[in-house]
């Protein structure tokens, strides 16, 4: 068993894990773009050293995990923009090299933080926010979602993470789709669901993901991402109701993102203040998603410090 699958299901009376933030928006603050299509997977490809770096800030932060930056390398992705599937398997492979070369950089190691691949949902390829919504129209059912995720979660398991975090998944079909490859691939993987008032993205049951997940022999945490801190929080409750798992937990900071101005409105919000609630209902894996950076991690991360050592 590896040492971060020992640290999930370690005792509710040690300290969760803090996952890192943002890793977009903290290449957009140290002055990135990341407003293509291929988001921070162009940063990947062309300045790979800034990659590092917004690592090796959230490790310093207080993170223990770092989320690769894969979460928009896709194969279909990169061909569109004119990239070989050879360029595709390099910049995935980069994706864990550089998060661990920050870990190692950050003073710290495989026995005390940890690399997670991102698998990003097929929407994220599209560029066009349907992966808050899950509407990809009839041809990409449970199969067609499989073949479409098969190589890229092939590499990333070869890759040397220490497990696979499939996130900001819509929809049950998608859901589906992901643990059923899991199963074949025999890699560990948590599954990270993105909901809105009670229910998926897509509107389907957040129950039902829960079992999907629970059935899942690869499975090893389930939970929530790229939501409103709120919604996240309730849908915690519907995840612990059905499953035993670890849960995860990273929300957005409250802002909303307009895929066709691609641009943030509203108001940020911090989260550490719902750490205590998300701990007892469960949580293992607990950081921020779009919008939050360093700051935020590390008032995360000295809350889960805090809790613990009460």
């Amino acid at each position: 068993m590896s040492s971060f699958i020992d640290a999930l299901r370690a005792s509710p009376h040690t300290a969760p894990i803090a996952l890192d933030g943002g890793l977009g928006t903290r290449l957009a603050t140290r002055g990135n773009d990341v407003s293509s299509e291929l988001w921070s997977a162009e940063v990947l490809q062309h300045h790979p050293e800034e990659v590092l770096a917004a690592h090796y800030d959230f490790f310093r932060a207080g993170a223990r995990v770092a989320t690769t930056c894969s979460y928009q390398v896709s194969y279909e992705g990169f061909a569109r923009a004119g990239f070989s599937v050879a360029e595709v398997d390099r910049l995935l492979d980069l994706s864990v090299k550089l998060a661990q070369q920050a870990r190692t950089e950050a003073g710290l190691h495989a026995e005390n933080a940890w690399v997670l691949a991102s698998v990003g949902p097929y929407g994220a390829s599209l560029g066009d926010g349907s992966e808050y919504t899950g509407d990809y129209g009839p041809d990409y059912g449970v199969d067609a979602l499989r073949k479409w995720h098969r190589a890229r979660l092939r590499r990333l398991a070869q890759a040397g993470a220490d497990a696979l975090i499939c996130e900001t998944i819509p929809s049950l079909t998608e859901g589906r789709a992901l643990a059923l490859e899991l199963d074949e691939l025999q890699a560990p993987a948590i599954l990270s669901f993105t909901v809105d008032d009670g229910v998926l993205r897509s509107g389907e049951s957040i129950v039902e993901a829960a079992r999907i997940a629970h059935r899942a022999e690869n499975v090893i945490a389930v939970g929530v991402n790229c939501s409103d801190a709120l919604h996240a929080t309730a849908a915690l409750r519907q995840f612990r109701e059905e499953t035993d798992l670890p849960l995860v937990v990273y929300p957005n900071s409250g802002e909303h993102w307009n895929a066709q101005q691609r641009s943030w409105s509203g108001e940020a919000a911090t989260l550490e203040h719902r750490v205590d609630e998300w701990v007892s209902l469960g949580a293992r894996l607990v950081g921020g998603c779009c919008r939050v950076d360093t700051e935020g991690i590390a008032r995360l991360a000295a809350q889960l410090d805090s809790g613990a050592n009460r």
